[in-house]
């Protein structure tokens, strides 16, 4: 599973900010009026090849005793009791407050791995913005600029190097398909998991976790090995209101990192929301292999369907590479389908390319639509070979390959797609060009007889050619 870095703090000190540097999104709203951000929000960030899940809390205000600042504490304080690491944000600008140092104090009884990082540094001394918050005792301050960027990065390298170092997890070994059942509540899930497990065939253990935990359940069936994974539901952010929920949305995009292929479930009686959209976003951000199951299509008229698959097609269009299965898990049809495609998923998304293979496509490819020119050189493809497995990454070996557009690596993913009917994972492109062996070399200075060639040369050429 991926770390799990809670960023904490008063209000208006930078949190959402720093969020949306850390993802690289503006999901975060952000604004200089305190309180702004109420609910947790929960994204995925990547420093270099380290992907973390970081988590957006509202202000850790630690004097509110009821009302809306109470209810953010609290569910900032469930967030920090589940963290691999707690940054703790303190504003520069103000200096150390009262508020501050009860808010440390706080953290120091919960035991959780701390780093202080003293926001809104950018232009500062490092000596003079960090001064005052030695005072606090949770070790040596980190000067950054969530808004600017300064000092980000290597934050977060030392972050993630800080982090324990986790036992290994009891699980089952990883040579069979592991999916994960995710969606909005109430449009299915359990019932789809039940469908799936088979109650009077299955053999099925729970691994170790709370209930805030997503479970992990093994089971056979046809004979064949699998472990699902039953997650909590996830709704939309506005209309959460236990604390305990919210958290839980950390263990189902965990879930979902740990799985090779996600279910996901949406509701064909309620129309496709924003957040059946973003948790499809996010699945494919993850590179995981994905079935689209619409419950509860039994329920529905001629017309209902037909608009059902209207908003589908219209909302969901980036998962043309899904098989959408249309079920009813409540009477178990369709449910065997979704099997079939979970497998059909999982191949693809395990699959092993030979590279002669690869090459061949890639030049059919290149020789039915060459790469745009991006300088006077047009990019030259060579050959190809895969880099790795879940989802299926083909490295690409050429020249120039730096100024190859996206539309481009677009196109190769669909090429590659097709020549192997690969159904339902993502399948990457990732270039790597060349190393020029003349590019750290100095001219050679010409001799005084290649000189005067030069010069001949020259002369000749303005009288041809005027």
């Amino acid at each position: 599973m991926l770390p799990t870095l809670v960023l904490v703090g008063r209000p208006n000190v930078g949190k959402s900010t720093l969020f949306n540097r850390l993802t690289r999104s503006r999901d975060a709203l952000v604004a200089d009026l305190p309180g702004l951000t109420r609910d947790r929000h929960y994204g995925r960030g990547r420093v270099g090849e380290r992907p973390f899940l970081v988590v957006d809390t509202g202000g850790l205000e630690p004097v509110a005793k009821e009302g809306i600042m109470h209810e953010m504490a609290k569910q900032t304080r469930q967030a920090i009791d589940e963290a691999d690491l707690v940054l703790f944000i303190v504003d520069g600008r103000e200096g150390l407050t009262p508020q501050d140092r009860i808010i440390a104090t706080q953290l120091r009884k919960t035991g959780r791995p701390l780093m202080l990082l003293v926001n809104k540094a950018e232009g500062m001394q490092r000596a003079r913005v960090t001064g005052d918050f030695f005072e606090l005792g949770l070790g040596e301050p980190i000067p950054i600029s969530s808004a600017h960027g300064d000092n980000v990065a290597e934050m977060i390298e030392v972050a993630l190097d800080e982090l324990p170092v986790r036992e290994a997890e009891p699980e089952v070994k990883s040579d069979h398909p592991k999916l994960a059942i995710v969606g909005r509540p109430n449009v299915g899930k359990s019932t789809l998991v039940n469908a799936i497990l088979g109650e009077e065939r299955v053999i099925a253990f729970n691994l170790p976790g709370t209930t805030r935990d997503s479970i992990y359940i093994d089971f056979e069936r046809g004979g064949k090995p699998y472990t699902i994974i039953d997650t909590a539901g996830v709704r939309r952010r506005g209309k959460i209101d236990e604390a305990i929920e919210k958290f839980s949305v950390v263990k189902t995009l965990q879930a979902i990192e740990d799985a090779n292929v996600v279910v996901l479930v949406v509701d064909a009686s309620d129309e496709i929301t924003e957040q059946d959209a973003h948790l499809a976003d996010f699945v494919l951000q993850a590179g995981r292999a994905l079935v689209l199951a619409v419950n509860k299509w039994d329920g529905l008229d001629e017309y209902k369907r037909s608009t059902a698959k209207r908003d589908i097609d219209r909302k969901l269009h980036f998962l043309d590479f899904a098989k959408h299965h249309f079920i009813s898990a409540l009477n178990g049809s369709g449910v065997d389908a979704v099997l079939k495609s979970v497998n059909e998923a999982y191949a693809a998304a395990m699959t092993k390319l030979a590279t002669p293979q690869l090459t061949r496509v890639l030049l059919a490819a290149v020789e039915k639509q060459q790469p745009p020119r991006g300088s006077i050189f047009r990019p030259k493809m060579r050959y190809a070979h895969q880099g790795g497995s879940n989802p299926p990454l083909i490295i690409v070996h050429g020249s120039a390959l730096d100024k190859v557009p996206d539309s481009y690596k677009r196109y190769l993913e669909k090429c590659f797609c097709d020549a192997f009917k690969l159904q339902g994972t993502p399948l990457r492109v990732d270039f790597k060009a060349g190393k020029n062996p003349f590019a750290d070399k100095k001219p050679r200075a010409l001799t005084e007889s290649e000189q005067r060639a030069a010069h001949r040369a020259r002369i000749r050429g303005r009288r041809l050619y005027g």
